[in-house]
Order: structure tokens, then sequence, then C-alpha cells
């Protein structure tokens, strides 16, 4: 390569570097200037059902009754799924997220390069897990909400949406050894995991969804829980 072209290079190869880190400032910004802006809770809510928020440092899960007179969620996360297979756990919760960070990535030291870039690309695809709890302890990393039965319906109608389904119209269970624990399994979503739509991200639409206080958008499990201080 003649000093002219190592020249050219070295100046496009600048231009990329600069371009991609403008972009992260650029996102890091709007990310934290809309997860200030604070959609309220519906008004007159009736505290018929209890939820719970769920974090575990980055990532935020749904927690609902494991059954109710409005749905049995172990229907669809059948507890013979999990390695317990014990049915007398009371609550559920569910979390949206990359498919191959899920199964590929049990701790941050699991983390490959190639699973990041798939998943801030948005083309890879996604699954939900679903954990049992025997009981709910509150917390810094755990919040109650309570919300009224038609406003868990919506909260319903939108997780079930996210779950891929078969031609029966069941869930999709994922066969893997990649459990987390004893009452964890994962199932085939809908949508795609990018920079844009995260797992948190999801979370907070399901706070929208059922009326509830949440981010205009966040990418973090600390924008939801700063609403719930």
């Amino acid at each position: 390569m003649t000093k002219f072209n190592l020249k050219k290079a070295l100046k496009i190869l600048l231009k990329i570097i600069l371009a991609f880190l403008g972009f992260i400032f650029f996102y890091v910004i709007i990310a934290f200037t809309l997860s200030k802006i604070t959609i309220e809770k519906e008004a007159d809510t009736k505290p018929e059902v209890e939820i719970f928020i769920l974090t575990n440092g980055v990532h935020t899960d749904i927690v609902m009754p494991t059954k109710n007179e409005q749905i049995d969620w172990s229907k669809q996360i059948l507890f013979k799924n999990t390695k317990t297979a014990d049915s007398t756990y009371k609550y559920i919760a569910m979390g949206w997220g990359d498919k191959g960070f899920y199964l590929e990535t049990p701790t941050w030291a699991d983390l490959k390069a190639s699973t990041a870039l798939r998943a801030a690309s948005g083309l890879s695809t996604t699954a939900i897990h679903a954990t049992y709890y025997r009981q709910m302890r509150l917390g810094d990393d755990c919040k109650s909400i309570m919300i009224s039965k038609e406003q868990y319906n919506r909260l319903i109608t939108y997780i079930t949406d996210s779950f891929q389904k078969d031609a029966t119209g069941n869930f999709i269970h994922i066969q893997t050894d990649a459990n987390y624990g004893k009452t964890d399994a994962f199932y085939e979503a809908n949508g795609s995991y990018s920079l844009i739509q995260t797992c948190n991200s999801w979370a907070n639409k399901g706070l929208k969804a059922s009326g509830q206080k949440c981010c205009f958008w966040t990418a973090t499990d600390s924008g939801i829980f700063s609403k719930y201080k």
C-alpha cells in the first residue's frame, strides 16, 4: 500500500470511529432524556390485581399472579417445562429479549461480540423468559403495583401478543438446557431486539398498555424504577 493510500485509509477509519462515537453519544443523550419524561398512570384506578416489576440490575420483568379468574398462565407456561415441575408457585415473571442473549449468555463473562452485535442490529430473533416464584419480596429491585381488572386484561393481551404461537394457538416452548434456574423456561417471541426495542422498553410498553406510570421510552431498567421510588 502506498503512503497516499495508507493516509486515505486512516482518514476513512478515523471518520468511521468518530461517527460511531458520535452515534453512541447521541443515543445515550436521547435515552437519558426520554426516560425522564413520565407518563402518569390512569386516574381512578381500582386496586384489584397486584402485579410487580422486578429487576436483576439490568433487565426488567413484569410479575403477575400465576392464575386468577382472568387467566391461568400455567395452562400455556407449563410447570412441566421447568426443572422442578412444581405447580405450587404463586407468581410468574415475564421478560422479553434477544434470543441469543438469553440462551448463550448466562453470565456477562459469556457475552460474545457476535451476540451483542446481532442484538444491537435488530436482525436476531427474540424469546420470552418465564420464571415462577413462590413469593415476591419488595425492595429496591421489586416494586408492587395495584391495577384494575380491566387494566390487567390489557396487560394480558399485550403479553400474549408477544408470544409466537403454533397452529393450535399454544406458546412455543424452546427446548434448551440454558435455563437460569429450576423454575424458568424460554418461549419463542415476536419482534426483533434492537437499540430501540430493548428488554426494558418492552416492559415499559407493558406498563403503558395497562395504564401505569412509566417512561415515554427507556432502554434501561433504571428508567422504569425511577418512577417507583
